[in-house]
């Protein structure tokens, strides 16, 4: 058996606009994303998200990543690490169609 590691992809340098209201986004996130379809079976992909201020603003983990976006203004050495755990903490808290977060299915 082999163990998968799970990878998220971060992209901030011009991600693309919010596909809810529109607006400008701070980062966009790929990464792995499991279901099970009608059937029951496991079904495995990749998704995507975006960091919208506008829209995310009240959900704790994206809350942590705004501010750090807001104090320190672009992402350096000085605050990759705080970056880094910040940004798998909203990916794991994103919503999942059904309502749950990634965190949940874990």
């Amino acid at each position: 058996m082999t163990e998968q590691t799970e990878e998220i992809r971060l992209r901030l340098d011009a991600p693309p606009a919010c596909r809810d209201c529109d607006g400008a986004t701070l980062l966009l996130a790929r990464f792995p994303h499991a279901w099970k379809n009608a059937r029951g079976e496991d079904v495995t992909g990749v998704r995507e998200a975006a960091l919208c201020p506008a829209r995310q603003r009240g959900e704790p983990a994206a809350d942590e990543l705004l501010a750090l976006f807001l104090v320190d203004g672009q992402l350096d050495q000085a605050n990759v690490t705080v970056f880094t755990a910040l940004a798998a903490a909203w990916v794991q808290n994103i919503p999942v169609a059904d309502g749950g977060s990634r965190r949940a299915r874990r």
